[in-house]
């Protein structure tokens, strides 16, 4: 099958992109390689990607969604039947400074592709939501069935907007629409601003980190190969509109981790006490009932397990950085 895949450069994306190529799947990826993060880690990750494409398999276009005749051209060019949508501005900190960006790139964005998918005849999306959606949900754990009226950064909002938008276009037009609610994913070439990349380099490092208020939130981390799985099995639905959580159903505070941190290193913390910072949830934890019952999602990595390859990784990176 011939798939567009959007935001291939990143983190999930260029972990999802090896995997549609190992199915031996067609895959043209669209990425703007913005800023947000250094592009030279994009890069990285696209250089892996093209080494495991046979000729003809893998396109790298650079883009941008916000971009409609961009959007345009591509569609008309490479005729994908499905469109798996990821890129997208992420983080909740940043999007409280530049609502406006996260408005043109998560909602304006996605209707640009949505709108090319009718015009060129495709009718199938992945689209990647995020369990930020939930807000400061009182009720644990997270179901799908929850309200969530109530996002609480405009990331969140945004991400809600997609979901609505997905929804609208599957009415009208009888797309397969299936929104992925991610939960704090990590691993191998995670966003080096994320917490786990971010305390690793610093503990490591021997800096201190920042800890947002007492330690005690909670996150539902969920390991990539987790989140590669259940979007393979998401992409098996054949009709509908479809709205799954995956998460690893586990929470983890923010004091336990950053000890998980420190055995998995042999290295102590330096802990800067810093206030909650806006937007922040006290704490997320996916019910994943109905992506198990339906897809027959079966995470299976503990946080321990998976700290330990993360770290794994990270020094390798490091002494690849060394001797380059």
């Amino acid at each position: 099958m011939k798939i567009l895949l959007t935001g291939g450069a990143g983190f999930i994306g260029s972990h999802f992109a090896e995997s549609l190529l190992t199915e031996g799947h067609e895959v043209i990826s669209i990425d703007n390689l913005n800023p947000f993060y250094d592009p030279a880690i994009k890069e990285k990750n696209l250089h892996e990607i093209e080494k495991k494409a046979t000729p003809g398999q893998w396109t790298d276009l650079r883009g941008d969604i916000r971009d409609r005749e961009f959007v345009e051209d591509v569609f008309k060019a490479y005729q994908p039947e499905e469109v798996v949508h990821l890129a997208a501005m992420a983080g909740v900190r940043p999007s409280i400074a530049d609502p406006l960006t996260y408005q043109e790139v998560n909602i304006q964005g996605t209707v640009n592709l949505l709108e090319a998918m009718k015009a060129h005849g495709a009718h199938r999306m992945i689209f990647a939501s995020s369990s930020s959606v939930y807000g400061n949900n009182p009720k644990v754990p997270f179901s799908e069935d929850d309200n969530v009226d109530h996002p609480i950064s405009p990331y969140a909002a945004t991400k809600k907007a997609g979901e609505l938008i997905c929804y609208t276009y599957h009415h009208l037009y009888q797309f397969t629409m299936v929104a992925l609610r991610f939960f704090t994913v990590y691993g191998p070439r995670q966003r080096p601003e994320m917490a786990i990349h971010k305390f690793t380099r610093l503990i490591d490092e021997g800096s201190p980190i920042p800890m947002f208020g007492d330690g005690t939130s909670k996150r539902d981390y969920t390991y990539i190969d987790d989140i590669i799985d259940g979007m393979r099995r998401a992409r098996t639905i054949e009709e509908g509109y479809h709205l799954y959580n995956l998460g690893e159903s586990q929470t983890t505070s923010l004091k336990d981790l950053i000890q998980l941190i420190e055995d998995t290193l042999g290295k102590k913390a330096h802990i800067q006490h810093l206030p909650q910072q806006p937007g922040d949830v006290n704490i997320t934890y996916a019910d994943i009932s109905r992506a198990r019952r339906e897809l027959g999602y079966h995470p299976h990595t503990p946080m321990k397990e998976g700290i330990r390859r993360f770290v794994a990784w990270y020094r390798n990176l490091r002494q690849d950085s060394f001797r380059g």
